[in-house]
């Protein structure tokens, strides 16, 4: 048994390790979602002209872990506070947002949001975005920050949003 999400919040060097770590995801593939043209580049999304959102498309078993807990392990990985924009990361490609995949998956998400922004005690900026197409990223993206630990900005920004992450939630990190 699987369902999908698909989870923008920033770069998806960043989100695709925090995911793929999680017990119950069988698979993290770093993508593009929500833009007007087919099968976009990397360098297409990156000019903010194609309307894309780097993406994670995340597999996961519902039995073993909830999409309400992969929501708050997104919330807690990214700023969601921040419009089109994580650290120095600028751009539309960057927006926080959620691709629901049901209609039950945006009931959770509202809820969550909520719950979100009591505890900030600011706004949450993410998109709740419908179902779209998911185009997975060039090959060259997947399992980057596992290739490339000590690449710039894998060791600057991708570390130490892993080792937050590793404390906080290590009930939910397979094993």
């Amino acid at each position: 048994m699987s369902d999908t999400a698909i989870f923008g919040g920033g770069c998806f060097w960043c989100l695709e390790p925090v995911f793929k770590s999680l017990r119950g995801v069988s698979a993290a593939i770093p993508g593009y979602a929500g833009g007007h043209i087919q099968n976009p580049t990397y360098e297409q999304v990156c000019s903010t002209t194609t309307g894309h959102i780097e993406v994670v498309q995340v597999t996961f078993d519902p039995t073993i872990i909830s999409f309400e807990t992969l929501l708050q392990v997104f919330f807690a990985t990214h700023d969601p506070t921040s419009v089109d924009r994580q650290g120095n990361d600028v751009g539309s490609q960057y927006a926080s947002a959620i691709f629901c995949q049901t209609p039950e998956q945006e009931e959770t998400v509202k809820k969550v949001i909520d719950e979100v922004q009591a505890e900030l005690g600011e706004p949450v900026v993410t998109r709740v975005l419908g179902s779209e197409r998911f185009w997975p990223a060039e090959q060259y993206h997947h399992d980057y920050y596992l290739r490339n630990p000590n690449q710039g900005y894998c060791h600057a920004v991708i570390s130490p949003k892993l080792s937050k992450f590793r404390k906080r939630y290590a009930s939910l990190i397979a094993a």
